[in-house]
């Protein structure tokens, strides 16, 4: 049988798991298979809807765990040979690239990199149609759909405004 490629491991899996994680009240984020040694290793990266605030709990988490793991052996997905799971959620570094992201990250101190001007970085404050409205020194800015590239969560040891006087 010939390798295959990363996009057809999500082709063929994404499908088969994402009612699966949905059953959890999740959404499916990304599926990728790599081979490790003389076993493959399937990593599921799970994410909380864009309308949900917080992280995915250990619970929720281990639930999905079981659940895509028996589908996979009864789907004989993985193919013969042995293979591990890992059910995993992004990380605070993913780029955010997708409306349901940036929806997540309301709040959020962002780094937002857009088609022909300098990076802005700020509290994104809303997302909505027309972009993204983020927070720059007490002033609202609207960032157009069109002109963003990506954003990026900024990690904030002590978020302004929370300090105890």
């Amino acid at each position: 049988m010939p390798p295959s490629s990363p996009s057809s491991h999500r082709e063929r899996l994404a499908p088969l798991l994402a009612p699966v994680v949905s059953g959890a009240g999740l959404e499916l984020e990304d599926v990728a298979v790599q081979t490790v040694g003389r076993r493959r290793l399937v990593r599921v990266v799970v994410d909380l809807p864009a309308d949900e605030v917080g992280a995915v709990d250990l619970d929720r988490v281990a639930e999905v765990s079981r659940a895509v793991g028996t589908v996979l052996d009864e789907a004989d997905a993985v193919g013969p040979g042995p293979w591990s799971l890992e059910v995993t959620t992004p990380g605070v570094d993913r780029p955010l690239t997708e409306r349901r992201h940036w929806l997540r990250a309301r709040s959020r101190l962002v780094r937002v990199e857009q088609d022909g001007a300098d990076p802005v970085t700020g509290r994104l404050v809303a997302v909505d149609d027309d972009g993204v409205h983020v927070e720059v020194d007490g002033v609202a800015t609207v960032l157009s759909w069109s002109r963003v590239r990506r954003g990026l969560v900024q990690v904030e040891f002590r978020r302004t405004g929370t300090e105890e006087a």
